[in-house]
């Protein structure tokens, strides 16, 4: 049965939504969004830390958009991932910036998102092969 609550905080992806490569894919009670299949932004409307908007880059890229964008954090348990927490003082005009990097195409935004692991298939006892 899907979900019938609404992520608060989709509004940050409305600008995103005109780009013809635009995804929005539910990811652990999230939502986020995929850019020419690059997964960007994750809106997380949920108990802190995982109330704000997540972005999608590498260890890499952290200082030089934490320069750009003050308010932006490592996450504190995906430190592999900035975050700005939605109480923050500037995230509204945080989350329009970060929308307007990831349609600029800003090569710092955005990881290939991981392939799903099969899951292996038991194996049987020496019991049930006889």
């Amino acid at each position: 049965m899907p979900s019938t609550v609404r992520n608060s905080l989709l509004w940050v992806f409305e600008p995103l939504e005109s780009d013809d490569t635009f995804i929005q894919k539910r990811m652990f009670g999230s939502d986020a969004a995929y850019i020419d299949g690059l997964m960007c932004l994750v809106a997380a409307d949920r108990d802190k830390p995982w109330n704000g908007v997540l972005v999608c880059t590498s260890q890499e890229h952290h200082a030089a958009l934490i320069e750009d964008i003050p308010a932006l954090q490592p996450h504190p348990v995906l430190g592999k991932w900035l975050y700005v927490p939605q109480d923050d003082p500037a995230f509204e005009d945080t989350a329009r910036r970060l929308s307007e990097l990831v349609l600029a195409r800003d090569p710092r935004i955005g990881v290939v998102p991981g392939a799903r692991k099969r899951r292996k298939p038991a194996k049987r006892s020496a019991l049930a092969r006889t």
